[in-house]
């Protein structure tokens, strides 16, 4: 689906579908009639259908129909922005050594380039109309007037999701202004590198390097330094996957530094130190990039994502796709896959880290987010898990308007507000949170997962190898 007429003329040949969704949801016949509005119904089951039933189109066609801008009008403020790349490699060379030391087995990957990273500061714009056109003024007068409206000090990075090679902080402006405003903050919503075009690690180090910028601000930044302490990295989908495995490298980048001391780096000139964010807040993460976790077949009825066994290669060929040389997976080489830093669930420790709220729910991803708490919080991490029954992928994007969205918005914020300004009060905590009557019902944190870490990693293994001999008889 590249463009709106397409959508339209996709649904107009789905009509009986639709009305069949519907008549079987209000009939009681369908299997989540009784855990489902009907509105949540036919989303699910509709973009469902996009997805899977489809006419295949190019890698190269899916991504460009994700890149299109919408245009910036009613409440929101947004000012475009591109942090240069420093001058020298210390950065990247500390980035390439920290992979390394995290590398397994035959595990290899192309050193990225240095570029400057773009990215959109966005925050609430009161008192306007939903129509309001964007003032025709400097993107700095943006950013002042962006400014005037904050009324906390908190700073969410945020990195969009779309499966590391769709959509742009563009595409999410709508959700991003509304992260501004349940939290009284702003967002610095990220335009890190796509694959396949730019494989591991060129996200990952545009995400450090914007997080850096935001310490730090380089010649002609429109923002002033801003403390680790009011920083939160935010992410839904593959942008929980970015929010991750930057927090992992700094977390690598702790561990090799001397006790007692902060890791420092040369950036713009200056050896900086380099701490880590006041927390995370995460969407659905996507933590297991070879989808080897049992849900991802156990809970397909409440989702709509794709099921792991839809190759890339249903995808016709084109400019982008396959690579040249060809590789087995869009975002990364597959024998990356199992990498922690490509796939945080592999990580073995996550010990240090700031407090961290993760929300899922019944879908296929959610095994990844159990077991990777499970794990955190087994380490001395404080985790806030919740998990919504029946509900699909990043449910609080797709049902804004639903009382259950809500509700995910709500503790989402409380939790981002915490982090920055009462962070010691955050306990750990894990519910369960009933469908439609949206009740809460608290989950031992130790028992979230029944499978151990080797386990875990053996499947990962198991799909990886699949993933690469899939893609070499295609």
């Amino acid at each position: 689906m590249n463009s709106p007429l397409a959508i339209l003329k996709f649904l107009v040949l789905k009509t009986p579908f639709i009305l069949k969704t519907a008549l079987f949801h209000v009939l009681s016949l369908s299997p989540t009639a009784s855990k489902w509005d009907l509105r949540t119904a036919l989303a699910v089951n509709i973009i469902r259908e996009m997805l899977t039933n489809s006419p295949p189109s190019t890698i190269s066609k899916q991504q460009e129909g994700t890149l299109r801008d919408p245009g910036i009008k009613g409440k929101m403020w947004v000012s475009k922005v591109a942090m240069p790349a420093p001058l020298e490699d210390a950065l990247l060379d500390l980035l390439v050594s920290t992979i390394d030391a995290l590398k397994q087995e035959d595990e290899s990957y192309s050193r990225p380039a240095l570029v400057p990273v773009e990215a959109e500061w966005t925050g609430y714009r009161a008192d306007v109309a939903d129509n309001a056109p964007e003032p025709s003024i400097s993107e700095a007068e943006k950013y002042e007037n962006m400014m005037k409206e904050v009324t906390t000090d908190l700073t969410l990075l945020y990195f969009h999701g779309g499966s590391l090679y769709l959509m742009d902080p563009c595409t999410q402006r709508s959700a991003v202004s509304k992260y501004s405003k349940i939290t009284g903050g702003r967002v610095l919503s990220v335009r890190y590198r796509l694959a396949p075009q730019n494989p591991f690690p060129a996200a990952l180090l545009d995400a450090f390097v914007i997080y850096l910028s935001l310490l730090y601000p380089p010649a002609g930044a429109l923002h002033k330094p801003v403390p680790a302490s009011q920083i939160v990295f935010a992410g839904d989908s593959a942008g929980g996957n970015i929010s991750l495995v930057l927090l992992q490298t700094l977390l690598q980048i702790h561990r090799t530094a001397p006790t007692g001391t902060v890791p420092t780096v040369l950036f713009h000139g200056k050896e900086v130190e380099i701490p880590l964010p006041a927390g995370l807040a995460l969407s659905s993460p996507s933590l297991d990039l070879t989808r080897s976790m049992p849900s991802t077949q156990t809970n397909a009825i409440y989702d709509y994502l794709p099921p792991p066994t839809v190759a890339l290669t249903k995808s016709p060929p084109c400019a982008i796709w396959p690579t040249s040389p060809p590789r087995a997976y869009l975002y990364c080489e597959g024998s990356m896959l199992c990498n922690p830093l490509v796939s945080p669930l592999s990580a073995e420790s996550w010990a240090g880290a700031p407090p961290i709220f993760v929300v899922s729910g019944e879908e296929m991803l959610a095994d990844e987010g159990k077991a990777f708490v499970q794990k955190a919080a087994a380490q001395g991490v404080t985790v806030v898990w919740e998990q919504y029954e029946a509900m699909p992928h990043c449910f609080s994007l797709l049902l804004e308007g639903n009382p259950v969205g809500a509700m995910s918005f709500d503790s989402w914020a409380e939790f981002v507000k915490m982090a920055v300004q009462n962070p010691a009060e955050i306990m750990t905590k894990t519910d369960f949170i009933t469908a439609k009557a949206l009740v809460r019902q608290p989950v031992d944190i130790g028992k979230l997962m029944e499978m151990s870490d080797e386990v875990i990693l053996g499947r990962m293994r198991k799909s990886r190898q699949e993933i690469i001999e899939r893609a070499a008889t295609n």
